[in-house]
């Protein structure tokens, strides 16, 4: 094994490495607070290793790692890893007073997690045990960042400190009732047993759904955790390791780079209020500046694939008139009919050269120019994850513009039956509360608040749907 190649490619930062032998086995599961610099301590020239350790060190034929954010969440990974894998050469822990462990508390209608040494049968489930007691606290503060649970034995009357900055859903002042509650404990659950992918798939199905019934402070809650998660995404590093990117581009058979990538999604509800979205991501990442929303203009009715005609010839005969740059990529959300759309308008304004695809979501199929069937890539697929993202996002933003304008048209059409509401409050309402129940609940000094209205108008508000 050319060791030195496999340990070069290994990052200064936290995570978990795997040792793995001649058949692919997992020979040994560890963490680091710097992967390059421990990995390469094994193979140090003249040190002194046990004799459990240099067997190992004998056998290695391949590296793997998983990245982290700390030290601390790799503490967490790494146990989950060994349980699952039982590698040979770690040396099994005993579940006594001398380890610290992770015990949640299913047994109660609002679950806690919390340190504990003592392992009793009173139906909590338990995570461990762990070898380093101030690496486990840190975690349980980093998982509590994520998935604020409750931390107090006795739920009190009154919300507490940790309500107050985000680190609790309050259940004791009923902020959070137990379905949802459980729903999260079900996702911590996962992320304790190291499945991330089923982790991130589930909340980004959560996402798109609660964006679908316009709950939208809920989804993007959802966001935020899929956001602090994704930093932590699995990736294996063999021989010469590929990152996302890299993957795709492989896959593709793109030549040159891959950083920007543009998608497209379409929405609307039975052919009204049509919008179209474009989001950028760069290096893996989105890139809210460039983000664009466009209302369509040219197409009446149904008609997704006249729709993504409109918005790709709007988007790049844009770019081409100002002389802008033009993305690495361009993804469409839908099948090989979404896709036909967008390379035939590409073509008409001369840029055939730019590669596109399109994904369809029902079995996430990816489709490319000028191949019949398209390309199905394994659920672990790095290049999947990242374009599954990219479309989520999309389509996330397609739907918010879309909801955003449907609900300011319903606003605007009730206000019209209000005295003392012209034009000008009316906008400047729906500017200010955004949807038409957020008026309807508003108090009159939350409405007195608003630009141009006076203590009359806002009493006609308050009447009208007092009546």
């Amino acid at each position: 094994m050319d060791y030195k190649e496999k340990v070069k490619n290994l990052p200064n930062s936290p995570g978990v490495y795997t040792m793995k032998g001649e058949g692919g086995e997992v020979l040994y599961v560890g963490k680091a607070g710097d992967l390059k610099k421990r990995v390469s301590s094994y193979f140090y020239p003249h040190r002194t290793l046990s004799e459990r350790i240099t067997a190992l060190v004998q056998q290695v034929k391949d590296i793997t790692y998983i990245p982290t954010s700390t030290e601390a969440e790799a503490l967490i990974y790494e146990n989950s890893l060994i349980k699952q894998l039982s590698p040979k050469y770690n040396v099994a822990l005993r579940d006594d007073k001398s380890y610290p462990m992770l015990k949640l508390t299913v047994n109660e209608k609002f679950p806690r997690l919390f340190i504990t040494r003592r392992k009793i049968n009173d139906g909590s489930i338990y995570y461990g045990p762990y070898t380093n007691a101030r690496l486990l606290r840190e975690a349980v503060v980093l998982l509590r960042q994520i998935f604020p649970l409750r931390s107090c034995g006795k739920m009190p009357k009154n919300p507490c400190l940790d309500y107050h900055i985000k680190q609790c859903l309050a259940p004791c002042i009923g902020e959070v009732d137990e379905t949802d509650y459980s729903e999260m404990i079900a996702q911590l659950k996962l992320f304790l047993d190291g499945k991330r992918t089923e982790l991130l798939k589930r909340l980004s199905e959560k996402m798109i759904e609660s964006s679908r019934q316009e709950k939208f402070e809920e989804a993007a809650k959802i966001k935020n955790r899929i956001e602090a998660l994704s930093a932590i995404k699995e990736r294996t590093v063999r021989y010469g390791p590929m990152s996302e990117l890299e993957e795709l581009k492989n896959i593709l058979g793109i030549k040159g780079s891959v950083e920007v990538i543009e998608a497209f999604d379409v929405s609307n509800v039975m052919g009204k209020e049509s919008v179209g979205s474009m989001i950028s991501f760069y290096k893996g990442r989105p890139k809210k500046s460039e983000y664009r929303k466009f209302k369509i203009k040219t197409v009446s009715g149904i008609d997704d694939y006249a729709m993504m005609r409109e918005l790709i010839n709007r988007r790049y005969a844009r770019l081409l008139e100002e002389n802008k740059e033009l993305p690495d990529l361009i993804l469409i959300d839908g099948g090989k009919a979404h896709l036909a759309s967008a390379i035939d308008e590409l073509e008409k304004l001369g840029l055939s050269n730019i590669p596109v695809i399109s994904i369809a979501k029902e079995f996430e199929h990816v489709y490319v120019k000028e191949q019949k069937d398209p390309i199905t890539l394994p659920k672990e697929s790095k290049a999947l994850y990242l374009l599954e993202r990219i479309r989520d996002e999309a389509h996330r933003f397609a739907i918010s513009y879309h909801k955003s304008l449907r609900s300011k048209r319903i606003a605007s059409s009730e206000l019209d039956e209000i005295q003392d509401i012209g034009e000008r409050r009316k906008r400047s309402l729906v500017n200010h509360f955004g949807s038409i129940d957020k008026i309807r609940r508003a108090k009159l000094e939350e409405l007195l608040k608003v630009r141009g209205m006076n203590e009359k108008s806002a009493r006609s508000i308050v009447e009208h749907f007092k009546n």
